[in-house]
């Protein structure tokens, strides 16, 4: 009997064929083009099996295959129907060499403009002899007869007191570095930058505090925002002020049209490649420029940085507990999905605790060597006695985020020296800091020279 997997990649051949098309690309990223996505934008898994945060499918007649960096090999390898799809490394066979390799020529790849970027698609168009086509909606979907509701949870207010900057200044601000560089406007897609931006909160991806939602920042500092009106209680909505204009998702293109004459800011690597080509269809003028919001984001002001470091004190507490719990005799015999929940109760029993940061990462003996690796009840193991175990997690406070990675020996017996060693040796390994940038490829010789241990 074929897996589901293989079940469904015949279903989008035989649709690729009504379509007139001999492939299409199928990328890990939805409209908002996050690496974290919601259960009804997860195509990539739907289709592949493979549920890791990156990655890509090609689809042909005759061949398919799927594509993730060096994280995610032992997971394709675990997930993926090698029967029918070729499991390829993203960097040593990249997407657009493996189709001008496999492709037919004059071949018609599709691609849906709403969920890819102008910078992961500008690969493609330097092919020869491929022809890319945009896809009248999302084919994925077209076969998808259960995909999940988009989320629908309320959008909430980040209050000053943990922004440190009201969200009026932030948009004054921005919309004078847009002003400088010619832009009437600019559009936004990252959930992060809006949510930064506009001072809110959502549930509406797993771990991550964000409201999915699309923007238009203005050089005079209003913003159009698109949102679903029941996704803004009335609390958020004064919280917004005046100066937000909130519209239907079903609203974004008549919006984008009164920009004509225009010159609109468009990040390539944050906005689907849909709002430069609307856009230009409706006369204005494209700039390609980074989303304004990401550097003044990552200067985190006073409060911020005080924010961080509460939320650090908090975890830390809820960490020291979880080793200490490591040790005691309640432990003995857990597994590595008991431990991850223990810890995440010893957050959860924290003030202002809002969840993890991201699925922890633990792992005992052999599974803390899998990178990212994510225990599930098919793969849990205990935490046997003298091995090694990883805890890789971290926790969403209303101050702030924590990611810390901590490494133990089960014992009782002591630490092999030989382990001791290597711990040491990875840990010196890592670059030191650069008194300037050094390319990539400066890294790895100067991780390798450790010195004495």
């Amino acid at each position: 009997m074929p897996s589901a997997s293989a079940t469904r990649l015949a279903a989008l051949r035989t649709l690729l064929k009504q379509n007139e098309l001999d492939g299409l690309i199928i990328p890990h990223s939805d409209e908002f083009l996050g690496e974290y996505t919601p259960a009804c934008a997860e195509r990539l898994e739907w289709l592949t099996g493979f549920s890791g945060s990156a990655g890509m499918a090609l689809v042909l007649a005759d061949s398919a295959a799927v594509f993730s960096d060096g994280r995610y090999i032992t997971q394709m390898d675990q997930q993926v129907d090698g029967s029918c799809w070729e499991r390829q490394h993203i960097y040593q066979t990249p997407p657009p060499a493996w189709l001008a390799r496999k492709a037919p020529k004059g071949a018609r790849i599709g691609y849906d403009a709403r969920i890819m970027s102008s910078a992961e698609l500008r690969p493609f168009t330097t092919l020869s002899g491929i022809t890319l086509v945009p896809t009248n909606g999302n084919l994925t979907d077209a076969l998808w007869a259960d995909r999940p509701a988009f989320p629908a949870a309320p959008a909430t207010i980040h209050p000053l007191v943990y922004a440190g900057e009201s969200s009026q200044d932030k948009r004054i601000r921005l919309g004078k570095t847009l002003a400088d560089a010619g832009q009437a406007a600019a559009v936004l897609s990252d959930s992060a930058s809006i949510a930064w931006l506009l001072n809110i909160r959502g549930t509406d991806i797993p771990c991550t505090p964000v409201v999915l939602a699309f923007a238009v920042l203005h050089a005079d500092a209003s913003v159009d925002l698109f949102l679903q009106a029941s996704k803004l209680p009335a609390d958020v909505r004064e919280w917004l002020g005046a100066d937000v204009r909130v519209h239907e998702p079903a609203a974004l293109e008549s919006v984008l049209a009164t920009l004509s004459g225009k010159t609109v800011g468009v990040d390539p690597a944050s906005n689907a490649v849909w709002f430069a080509e609307t856009l230009t269809r409706h006369g204005a003028t494209v700039q390609e420029s980074p989303d304004p919001c990401v550097l003044p984001k990552a200067r985190k002001n006073t409060t911020e940085q005080a924010g961080t470091r509460k939320a650090h004190l908090k975890d830390g507490v809820a960490l020291c507990r979880f080793l200490h719990w490591l040790d005691t005799k309640e432990a003995r015999g857990t597994t590595e999905l008991q431990a991850a929940t223990k810890l995440d109760a010893f957050r959860a029993e924290g003030a202002d605790y809002r969840g993890e940061s991201f699925p922890a990462i633990s792992g005992a003996g052999p599974n803390g060597a899998v990178i990212h690796y994510r225990v599930t009840p098919e793969s849990d193991r205990p935490l046997n006695a003298n091995e090694v175990y990883l805890i890789d997690s971290g926790g969403q406070y209303l101050e702030g985020t924590t990611d810390v990675t901590r490494t133990v020996w089960t014992g009782p017996d002591a630490p092999p020296a030989r382990l001791k060693e290597t711990f040491t040796r990875v840990l010196k390994g890592q670059p030191a800091p650069w008194p300037r940038p050094l390319p990539r490829r400066h890294h790895r010789p100067r991780a390798r020279r450790t010195g004495p241990v």
